[in-house]
């Protein structure tokens, strides 16, 4: 089975995309959905003990732990240390199921695929990118957003370029989503002759 990485900066449409991947029938593990998943259920107690005063009624408030791990980046750690294993564990489950399955291609929806060496177990990566003025536009269209928001969180991700320059294929998603579905539409079809080369 070929699997995919899908990874994006926000406000790139990686979600879209992903969500195109899932309607040309490929399953998707969509790592933020684990998360928001995990922050009210499986994770709770540790982050709460991790990091006092964050959750509420049974589930982390994410603008609580937000202020507690931005800009500390042994904070941040702590979360990661917490979270990543058990957002891995979820990955693995649905590559078994569709290995089980079947299925041909699988795609991993990680944000920050790069920066946490999840690029290694795919086997060729899809970057989803737009222009800055794209970006910062539908970033700052979402409620709470703020440009020092978004400059901190860019701060934290691998620059657009550098992803694109180490990515396999690029989904332009500047164009509309008719032009983003038949970028995604043509991987499939190059991937389904591509060699599996994870280790």
């Amino acid at each position: 089975m070929f699997v995919l990485g899908l990874t994006g900066s926000l406000g790139m449409g990686k979600s879209t995309t992903a969500r195109f991947f899932a309607e040309a029938g490929v399953p998707v593990h969509d790592a933020d959905a684990v998360v928001h998943r995990l922050y009210e259920g499986e994770a709770v107690a540790a982050i709460e003990a991790a990091f006092h005063g964050t959750t509420v009624a049974g589930k982390v408030d994410r603008s609580k732990l937000a202020a507690q791990v931005l800009g500390n980046p042994a904070a941040l750690k702590r979360l990661e240390d917490i979270v990543h294993p058990l957002v891995q564990a979820a990955e693995r489950q649905l590559l078994a199921e569709a290995l089980a399955n079947g299925e041909k291609i699988a795609v991993l929806d990680i944000p920050l695929l790069f920066e946490t060496g999840g690029d290694r177990r795919v086997d060729a990566v899809v970057v989803v990118s737009a222009p800055p003025q794209v970006q910062q536009s539908r970033v700052l269209e979402r409620p709470g957003m703020t440009l020092d928001k978004l400059e901190s969180i860019l701060a934290r991700q691998m620059p657009d370029a550098e992803k694109r320059r180490r990515a396999d294929f690029v989904v332009d998603t500047s164009q509309g989503f008719d032009a983003a579905r038949e970028q995604v539409r043509a991987i499939l079809e190059r991937v389904a002759t591509m060699p599996v080369r994870r280790t």
